[in-house]
């Protein structure tokens, strides 16, 4: 474990990097998980406190957009305030759950360019006020553009982000299935070799972008957003490896150089997570698993209270509904179930009673 310790709370800057080299250094990763609203977001931080380890929350651009209110007319204007606003219930109450946060966003394509861009001007504001960013970092997804143009817009969006202590996640190949509508629908028959990313690619990000700032490099291996039937999706950890050891024979490092992001952790074989772990690792994505331990323990609980949902009371004997139809019930419900999903993705990647949070 990491001698080092850090104040609970949204981390930025060094205290973010200190995060990202105790996972590496210590051989385990962090769960990062989308949220939409309060009740995931306090659900994750729970989560965290119950299982002694840090987390990564982080929002869509659809998520963003829902957490500002799906009635909101200008949709660009709620995608950028409902992610400040998920951005400033985290700085309030990750510290009052005792573990320290990374806040990020996640999959912007070419066409969410200004999304990150507006999220840019509110952390520059942020900054002056606090002397820290709003998030810890930023994704940029330009996978599907071509290579030049993706890692030239990474350089020019990571010099503005290193000015304010901020880290940029980029993503070489194309990591299979959709997330939010970014993405393409992945054909479990078809020959995916777009689904690995070639180290010679890794290099050439980490050439231009190291002497930037800080980054992250979310690198296919053959994983996949959402979940599918076992056998069907081919994990291959060892293309982390090849570009890890690529990287270090290039510019004479350490081990494991790279701070790789693990997308579409859902469903995926505990051995191969290990093994991604061990080659730098330090953060997996897990999404689809949680947005159904939300839902799961809604479903029984309608299904085992049927007429509180149809009646506030019932028909034939006057019985009154509103303990059961009251929406923290079956709300509180489903943040459980994330919390206890959770706990198994902190056993999963070793993150748990590892947090680096101290009072």
């Amino acid at each position: 474990m990491s001698s080092k310790t850090l104040k609970p709370g949204v981390v930025t800057g060094e205290d973010y990097i200190a995060l990202v080299d105790a996972a590496k250094s210590g051989g385990y990763a962090l769960p990062a998980v989308n949220i939409v609203g309060t009740n995931s977001i306090n659900a994750v931080m729970e989560a965290a406190a119950k299982a002694n380890s840090d987390i990564i929350i982080q929002l869509s651009n659809s998520g963003g957009a829902f957490y500002a209110g799906a009635g909101m007319a200008d949709g660009f204007k709620a995608k950028v305030l409902g992610s400040v606003a998920a951005a400033q219930h985290a700085h309030l109450l990750a510290e009052h759950y005792g573990i320290c946060v990374a806040m990020h966003t996640d999959h912007a394509n070419k066409a969410l360019i200004p999304w990150i861009e507006a999220l840019l001007d509110e952390g520059e504001k942020y900054y002056e006020q606090h002397g820290k960013p709003l998030f810890s970092s930023h994704m940029l997804d330009l996978s599907a553009d071509p290579i030049d143009f993706n890692l030239s817009e990474c350089a020019r969006i990571l010099e503005r982000m290193a000015k304010i202590d901020m880290s940029l996640e980029i993503e070489l190949g194309v990591t299979g299935g959709e997330e939010d509508g970014i993405g393409s629908e992945f054909d479990e028959g078809a020959d995916n070799s777009k689904l690995y990313t070639q180290p010679q690619d890794v290099l050439m990000a980490y050439n231009l972008l190291d002497p930037i700032g800080h980054f992250s490099v979310a690198a296919s291996f053959g994983n996949v957003h959402g979940v599918y039937k076992p056998g069907n999706v081919k994990l291959r950890p060892e293309i982390l490896k090849n570009s890890q050891s690529l990287v270090r024979e290039t510019h004479d490092t350490g081990k494991n150089p790279l701070n790789l992001v693990f997308h579409g952790g859902s469903g995926s074989e505990k051995a191969k997570i290990t093994e991604a772990v061990g080659y730098g690792v330090f953060k997996m994505i897990i999404d689809t698993d949680t947005q159904f331990a939300f839902s799961e323990p809604i479903g029984k609980f309608v299904n085992e209270n049927p007429k509180a949902f149809l009646y506030q009371v019932d028909p034939d004997d006057g019985t009154p509904y509103k303990k059961f139809y009251d929406p923290r019930k079956y709300l509180r419900a489903g943040e459980l179930g994330i919390v206890d999903r959770l706990q198994e993705a902190c056993k999963d990647l070793g993150s748990t009673g590892r947090s680096l949070a101290k009072a």
